[in-house]
C-alpha cells in the first residue's frame, strides 16, 4: 500500500467513525471556530483537571472529511496528556502544516501521520488545522479562567 493511500484510509476512517464526537458533559471551556473559506465548523469542549491534564475533550461540528478527521485525530492524541505536552504537539502540527517545522515530528504521534498527506494540498491546510487552533484557544481560555 502506498503512503498516500494509507493517509487517505486513516482520514476516511476518522471521518466516518469520529472519536470523541458529541457534547461533553462537563468542560472548563467551549470554543467554536469556523473556516469561512469552505464552511467547516467545530465546537470543542475541553476539561482540564487541577494537575493540568486534559481529562476529556469532545467536539461537534460539520465540514469536509479532512477537518472532521483532523479533529478526531486531535482528540485522541491529546486526551490524558499534560497541557505543556499538548502545547508542544499543537506547535509541531501547526508548524509542520505551515512548512516551518519538520513533518517527521508527526510520525511519533499515531494517526497524526495522516496529516502529512494534507500538506501536499495547501488549500486544505486550513481544514486540517481548524481543530488544532480550537484546542490551542481552549487551553488558553481555561488557563485564563483559572486565574
Amino acid at each position: 500500500m502506498e503512503l498516500d493511500e494509507l493517509y487517505q484510509d486513516i482520514i476516511l476512517d476518522h471521518y466516518k467513525n469520529p472519536h470523541n464526537f458529541g457534547e461533553g458533559e462537563a468542560s472548563c471551556t467551549n470554543v467554536e471556530l469556523d473556516n469561512p473559506v469552505c464552511g467547516d465548523h467545530i465546537k470543542l469542549m475541553l476539561l482540564i483537571d487541577e494537575n493540568d491534564i486534559i481529562q476529556d475533550v469532545k467536539f461537534t461540528g460539520s465540514g469536509c472529511a479532512i477537518s472532521m478527521a483532523s479533529a478526531s485525530i486531535m482528540t485522541e492524541e491529546i486526551k490524558g496528556k499534560k497541557v505543556q505536552e499538548v502545547r508542544a504537539i499543537i506547535e509541531d502540527v501547526l508548524g509542520a502544516m505551515r512548512g516551518e517545522k519538520e513533518a517527521d515530528n508527526l510520525d511519533e504521534h499515531g494517526d497524526l501521520i495522516a496529516l502529512k498527506g494534507v500538506m501536499k494540498f495547501p488549500v486544505r491546510v486550513k481544514c486540517a488545522t481548524l481543530a488544532w487552533h480550537a484546542v490551542r484557544d481552549g487551553i488558553t481560555k481555561c488557563e485564563q479562567e483559572k486565574k
